[in-house]
């Protein structure tokens, strides 16, 4: 049996956008990949990227905000920034992990309760997209 490729998702904060990352990948092919996330400043996981989940199907409510320090030895196959942020502060990791960037818009924006969790939605989307991509070019 081959070895999972393992996945670290980053952000800021870790609190949507790898959040979200690390359940859709886990769940879209967990068979294949060891899914991790963190941030360079974590807090708590936002309940609007657990709702906007939930919508899917995928329960990320046992998720915690984890800082990349609790990640830093572990080696990786894949680092994938998912803000401008962390792009820039992302720290090496071991090994011989390949950086990959993508620039998803926050999710935490100003407005009502159905702005934000419709600018959730459009985040969870978009990495979804890119993360079926990110899967099937695997799997050629």
């Amino acid at each position: 049996m081959v070895d999972k490729k393992r996945v670290l998702f980053m952000c800021t904060g870790n609190v949507a956008r790898s959040q979200m990352a690390e359940g859709l990948l886990r769940h879209m092919a967990g068979d294949r990949f060891e899914v991790f996330s963190g941030g360079v400043m974590p807090s708590y996981v936002r309940p609007n990227a657990i709702t906007a989940m939930n919508e899917l199907g995928i329960d990320i409510s046992s998720h915690r905000s984890k800082s990349v320090n609790e990640l830093i030895n572990k080696p990786f196959d894949y680092v994938i920034t998912v803000c401008d942020h962390a792009a820039q502060y992302c720290p090496t990791f071991p090994g011989i992990a390949k950086r990959i960037h993508w620039s998803i818009k926050d999710p935490v924006v100003a407005g009502d309760d159905d702005a934000q969790l419709e600018a959730f939605r459009v985040a969870r989307d978009d990495l979804r997209d890119r993360i079926q991509q990110f899967v099937a070019d695997e799997s050629a």
